[in-house]
Parts: structure tokens; C-alpha cells; sequence
């Protein structure tokens, strides 16, 4: 009788066990497992010798040779043998190729042990203690392994006792848990090439309520108000910073006042052309052209254009000489006596271009 390959005899989970080829010096490699006394597994590489189907025979204790009615097939290949166990006893077997003898061996089937999970697994919570109990496996020379985590914790946290009887300190009742179990051997007792138990299934609790599972947001929703208060915070913060570098900016670089406020209409109706908008808005009276002729030739031409308008009002009246105004001081006094045309005493006559002016303490030019 043939079956395919297990799923729980794969090479990672086996220890590496090397036998001898009889005569021939080279090295045929196999693994033993004994699950939990029940079963024995035998398996090797199904290429090894190449293109042959190897032969297994064994025996427990006293009993004649017997060929392997379980085979392990692998590419259509023997790749091992499933046994029956007998109890803690010795397996001898052997490993034929056709009529040659690849291995011989006679192991206490212990030494490769491999126990079943812890099952039925229980969480009791006391206070700030959480005891984790299950059913102890009925084999002496084990260990228990309890592992938790809560929803934070990358890692499992372990702590194994001697029998499946753990207690926990120093767990928040309101987080939610994660727990799981399994046996391993003391290899003093047994042998390095024996086998801890797969884990046990994951039991989930918060509360000392049972959960069908710790969910990461239910973890994470607790602080969703912490955090949305530190990035409120945060931004708040950078607004404030922004608000001081512009006010810093704004004293040591006040900004220009743009003219269009401070002149309405300069640049609207006059296109930028300030004489202009004086003129509209202020209503100033136009400053005439700056005449670059010399100032002697100027006061000149404006006493002939006065003289002009003297004669003008006064027809009849004829100028024989360069005039000579009386000043406002000698008509109020009304002098009798001077002649027509002479400076009062003591006055300073002055000649420019043909004309003579009467410069006195009281006035600036008389004319």
C-alpha cells in the first residue's frame, strides 16, 4: 500500500539523521519522526540512488522482518514509510536498493519524538495576573511554552513552566491578547533530535472576555484623538511661525505702497502723467515756462511793457528822459519845492540800461 507525501513531513520540521552505504563508503541520508508515539515516519530523498525505488523492512522488538505496507510517494518515487508505534521500543529497520543494503539501524523511537499541541487551552484573568492552563500531554520530560502579544507587540513574549500551568503578570486587562501553547523536550531526557510540538491554535482575550480576534484598528482607534490632536497642534505651530516670519519679513522689509491707492485716478484717467493729474484734482494754477534769458535783459523788457502802459493812460504826457517815480514815502510827505525827476536827499540813485532807480532805507528800488 502506497499514499502521497504528508504535508507534516517536510525537511524543515525533521532533524537530519546520516547513514552509511554498506561497502560502498557514501552517505544515504534519512530522517525519523515519532508523532506523539502514534505513528513513526522513515523518509528520504526519492532521488537518491538515482533511478531506483528503494525497499523498506523493519521489525519492533522481537519480531521478524516486515515490509513497509504504508510507502511515502514522491514524483511517482518511494520516499519513505509510515509506521504503526508500539509504545516507547526500539525500530529496526533497514533500506534496501534491489539486493543491496544501503542503512541499518536500531533507534529508540523516543529520541525522535515530537508530541502533539496542547488542546483545549484556557485563559483566566486575575486582576492584573493572567493564568494560561491547558491539559498536560502524558509523557514525562516536557516543557510548556506559553507565548502572548497584545495588538502593539510585534513579537511574542514567551515564558515556559513545567507543566502547562502559567501565570502572566503585569497584563492590561483592556488591551486585547493573544495566546498560544506548546509542549517541547528536555534533552537530557530524550535527544537533540527530538521535536517541539506545533503551537497550539491562537486564543484571543480582552477583558477576561473571549474574542474571535484581536483586530489591529480596534488597538489603533484608541488613539486616533491623540494623534489627530498632535497634528492640529503641528499645524498650528507652523501657521504661527509662518504669521512671525511675515511680520519679522514686514519690519526688516516693509513693503512699497502701491501708488494706485495712495493717487486714485493717476493712473486710471491719466495714464500715469502726474502734471496732469495736479492740474484735474488740485486745480493749481500752471507754473509757466522758466525763460533762460539774462536776468538784466528781462527787468528791462518788463519796465518798457510798464512805461508802455503808462502812456497808454496817461495820452498828451511825453517822456523826454529816463523817468524818475517819486516813492510812496516823498508823495505821503508831499515835499514842496523839489524839482520834477530828482531822488529825494540821501537816497541812492542807481543806473542800469539808460534807466536810474531811487534805492531809499524803506524800500528795496524805487522807480
Amino acid at each position: 500500500m502506497t499514499r502521497a507525501l504528508r504535508p507534516w513531513a517536510p525537511a524543515a520540521v525533521l532533524v537530519l539523521v546520516l547513514g552509511h552505504l554498506l561497502g560502498a563508503g557514501v552517505a544515504f541520508e534519512y530522517q525519523i519522526v515519532n508523532f506523539n508515539y502514534e505513528t513513526v515516519q522513515v523518509t528520504w530523498d526519492a532521488n537518491q540512488p538515482s533511478g531506483t525505488n528503494l525497499t523498506f523492512l523493519y521489525r519492533f522488538k522481537h519480531k521478524n522482518d516486515s515490509e513497509c505496507s504504508n510507502y511515502i510517494l514522491q514524483h511517482g518515487r518511494r520516499a519513505g514509510c509510515v509506521l504503526e508505534a508500539e509504545g516507547d521500543t526500539i525500530l529496526y529497520f533497514s533500506i534496501w536498493n534491489g539486493t543491496q543494503r544501503l542503512v541499518t539501524r536500531s533507534p529508540w523511537i523516543s529520541s525522535y519524538l515530537k508530541p502533539n499541541p496542547p488542546k483545549g487551552l484556557r485563559v483566566l484573568w486575575r486582576q492584573e495576573a493572567v493564568t494560561v492552563a491547558c491539559p498536560d500531554l502524558p509523557f514525562r520530560g516536557l516543557r510548556y511554552e506559553i507565548q502572548y502579544k497584545s495588538t502593539l507587540d510585534r513579537e511574542w513574549n514567551s515564558q515556559k513552566e513545567k507543566t502547562c500551568n502559567v501565570t502572566i503578570q503585569g497584563l492590561d486587562a483592556d488591551k486585547c491578547y493573544s495566546f498560544r501553547a506548546r509542549a517541547t523536550t528536555i534533552e537530557l531526557i530524550y535527544s537533540s533530535t527530538s521535536y517541539p510540538s506545533d503551537w497550539s491554535e491562537v486564543t484571543h482575550q480582552q477583558r477576561g472576555q473571549p474574542r474571535d480576534s484581536c483586530q489591529e484598528e480596534r488597538a489603533f482607534s484608541k488613539f486616533v484623538p491623540i494623534y489627530c490632536l498632535a497634528a492640529f497642534l503641528t499645524l498650528l505651530l507652523l501657521l504661527l511661525c509662518v504669521w512671525k516670519l511675515r511680520r519679522v519679513k514686514r519690519l526688516l522689509m516693509p513693503s512699497v505702497p502701491d501708488p494706485k491707492a495712495t493717487f486714485p485716478g493717476l493712473f486710471e484717467s491719466h495714464h500715469g502723467n502726474f502734471q496732469e493729474w495736479i492740474k484735474d484734482t488740485q486745480n493749481l494754477t500752471h507754473l509757466p515756462k522758466v525763460d533762460d534769458r539774462d536776468p538784466e535783459d528781462v527787468l528791462v523788457e518788463g519796465l518798457e511793457v510798464q512805461l508802455a502802459k503808462v502812456e497808454a493812460e496817461t495820452p498828451g504826457t511825453t517822456m523826454t528822459g529816463p523817468p524818475c517815480l517819486p516813492t510812496a514815502e516823498t508823495e505821503s510827505a508831499g515835499a514842496p519845492g523839489r524839482p520834477p525827476g530828482q531822488p529825494p536827499p540821501g537816497d541812492e540813485v542807481l543806473a542800469l540800461g539808460g534807466f536810474r532807480f531811487t534805492m531809499s532805507d524803506n524800500s528795496y528800488v524805487t522807480l
